[in-house]
């Protein structure tokens, strides 16, 4: 069970937080081992019915850069933590950093009580933090996870900036074309029928389109949201149709190219990350390929993973893979060649990186003239077909 608790710490600070515990007794004992007296406990009756809140990426970069700067002080890490959990203000996030002090209290590590969080630390996440727990280079490898959240960060800050204007665009277009189709078209079809004049084709279609919309509006908007719950349970259950979807994305016009550099970007980066932490390349291939989010990447990075296995080089790896261009490839073998492999991926993510901030700026260049095209387009359309038989009639009065 889930109880929100009331305690009180040894210095007489009022904490606030969230636990699971068997019952009130059990929480209080759990809240013993965290140096904390219970004053009142409440369940929890229901949870968020879509499971878990995830933990802002915010949230994350300021937990790392808190923890890094206390372990670079000598803070042990109970102790460091305890400071993180009574300043945290998420209550989701408060209660993942009392279950791991109660974790490591126990006995484990804090890669172990990470791993125990799979919802909010990821497999590089909880790898990254064995390694520098492994190498003693906990406050390094703290400072670089910080730092590669701040750039997913903003390299998300990218991704929205693309997909912001044009989804604001369709949204108004489409709310517009509805309010003209259901209330305007219908008031001047009578109208214009009363003329007693042959309508234009693009009229007859614009009214039957008006009659359709007015008759049958409500499936007009069930029919997307059933297509939208109906793709995703495809998705979740057909591997097939799930790559050739992730195919497809890469290969759309104008977006494709962009995702793909930063889909790129993202290995790059958390691989430079992984091997610097002195993680072996194998394990370090692997562990990206649950980060990379699309089927056909995942794929080619395994083929990678075999041929680095069964002997070949990494350049001439990623180079038979087709996946990254002749420049990142031949930084590959330079980096190898040289012992800075770490280096050179971290120029292969500035590249992307830098990369797709040109392309974003490009896109949005391209495509907010093509939206007001299509825009103006769409509605002079609807407008010249109910007003085209009206100006045919006056023309024929004044003749």
């Amino acid at each position: 069970m889930l109880f929100d608790y009331k305690a009180v710490s040894l210095e007489g600070r009022m904490v606030f937080g969230r636990l699971d515990a068997i019952n009130t007794v059990d929480l209080e004992m759990r809240l013993k081992r965290m140096e904390l007296d219970l004053i009142s406990g409440k369940q929890v009756e229901h949870r968020n019915m879509f499971g878990a809140t995830k933990i802002p990426r915010r949230e994350l970069i300021n937990f790392c850069f808190h923890l890094d700067q206390l372990t670079r002080s000598g803070v042990a890490i109970l102790e460091g933590l305890s400071d993180l959990r009574d300043s945290i203000e998420n209550p989701r996030f408060r209660e993942v950093i009392a279950g791991m002090i109660e974790s490591i209290e126990g006995g484990q590590t804090l890669s172990q009580a990470m791993a125990s969080h799979p919802n909010v630390f990821s497999q590089v996440f909880v790898n990254l933090i064995r390694a520098g727990e492994s190498s003693g280079q906990l406050p390094e490898v703290l400072s670089s996870l910080t730092e590669s959240l701040k750039w997913e960060d903003e390299l998300a800050s990218h991704t929205k900036k693309l997909l912001m204007y044009p989804a604001f665009v369709a949204t108004i277009v489409l709310s517009a074309t509805f309010f003209l189709m259901i209330y305007m078209v219908p008031q001047l079809k009578m109208f214009v029928k009363n003329m007693g004049q042959t309508l234009p084709m693009q009229t007859q279609i614009l009214f039957f389109i008006s009659d359709m919309l007015v008759s049958y509006w409500a499936v007009f908007i069930i029919l997307p949201i059933i297509g939208v719950v109906a793709l995703q349970l495809i998705l979740h259950n057909n591997p097939l149709v799930r790559f050739r979807l992730d195919a497809m994305k890469l290969s759309a016009p104008v977006v494709g190219p962009i995702l793909k550099k930063i889909i790129l970007s993202r290995f790059a980066n958390t691989f430079a990350m992984l091997y610097a932490a002195g993680i072996p390349v194998l394990e370090s291939i692997r562990t990206t390929q649950d980060i990379v989010g699309n089927q056909v990447v995942q794929q080619a990075l395994r083929k990678v993973e075999q041929s680095i296995r069964e002997g070949q080089n990494i350049a001439g790896a990623f180079h038979d893979a087709g996946l990254f261009p002749p420049l990142v490839v031949r930084m590959l073998r330079v980096g190898e060649t040289t012992g800075g492999l770490d280096k050179a991926l971290l120029n292969v993510s500035y590249f992307y990186n830098r990369d797709v901030k040109e392309s974003v700026e490009k896109a949005q260049a391209l495509i907010e003239p093509m939206l007001t095209v299509f825009m103006g387009a769409l509605l002079g359309w609807i407008m010249l077909s109910v007003i085209g038989p009206i100006y045919d009639v006056i023309s024929k009065i004044k003749t």
